[in-house]
């Protein structure tokens, strides 16, 4: 069994990695920094392949594919993405657009490149990682959320279109909220509440994904911030958004 996780080198898909690594899966590790995947490659128990790739290179993200589609991919975790924290006419274009193309289009070519070769074998995982942004526009961090939305609606229809086919190929969708990575750094933003362990949040999301669950929420607060949220207007979220986006400034 293998599995392949993009954004493997920190946080939560590092912690997938371990986590996959002690259930006996083969791995594919993709990420920028060669330094850290060959220090997790000799870190963990199983059979460790690193994959070296700027995800926010379009050419990048195929050859990723057709150098591994013959490895009979049975997981793949599409966890690479970054945000950025500014009012949208204050905020880099470059590095927009560059976060456009991993948090969006590296997720895209891959979940549509492999799922055609999880259909061809009938069985497969996809897990997609979005976040708790992707429910509603984000103010201060508008890109951001706005390809976390793009995520998690790709996700979720895909969903519904493989359990029409009555297929065994499964996609899930991760949506947390705040966890304790290296994200509010790049972002440069901290956060307002007490964050999630990254080592819980992904074991719960691939324990939830062999159960087949679409979409994934770890933590009580979030999920009940979930269920409340379709009880308020639009224009009354914003303005608590709003708020709170304030209050990650460094």
């Amino acid at each position: 069994m293998k599995a392949l996780i993009t954004g493997a080198s920190s946080g939560i898909g590092l912690d997938m990695a371990k986590y996959l690594a002690l259930q006996k899966y083969e791995l594919i590790l993709v990420s920028r920094n060669k330094e850290k995947l060959e220090q997790i490659q000799e870190m963990l128990p199983t059979k460790v392949t690193i994959v070296v790739a700027d995800l926010s290179n379009e050419q990048k993200v195929k050859e990723l594919y057709i150098l591994t589609k013959k490895e009979n991919i049975d997981i793949l975790i599409n966890n690479a993405g970054f945000g950025d924290f500014g009012e949208f006419t204050k905020t880099e274009l470059n590095k927009e657009l560059e976060m456009i193309n991993t948090n969006i289009k590296a997720v895209h070519i891959l979940t549509k490149s492999f799922l055609k070769d999880m259909e061809a074998r009938n069985s497969g995982y996809i897990l997609n990682v979005a976040s708790s942004a992707a429910f509603q526009p984000g103010p201060l961090m508008s890109t951001y959320y706005a390809t976390k939305s793009y995520v998690y609606q790709l996700s979720e229809a895909i969903y519904y279109e493989q359990k029409k086919k009555k297929s065994n190929v499964h996609i899930s969708v991760l949506c947390p909220g705040p966890v304790d990575t290296n994200f509010n750094t790049v972002a440069g933003v901290k956060f307002g509440v007490k964050p999630l362990k990254s080592s819980y949040v992904a074991k719960y999301a691939i324990d939830e994904m062999f159960k087949n669950k679409m979409l994934i929420i770890p933590g009580f607060k979030m999920k009940c911030a979930k269920f409340f949220s379709r009880f308020v207007s639009d224009r009354f979220l914003l303005r608590i958004i709003y708020r709170i986006q304030k209050k990650k400034v460094n």
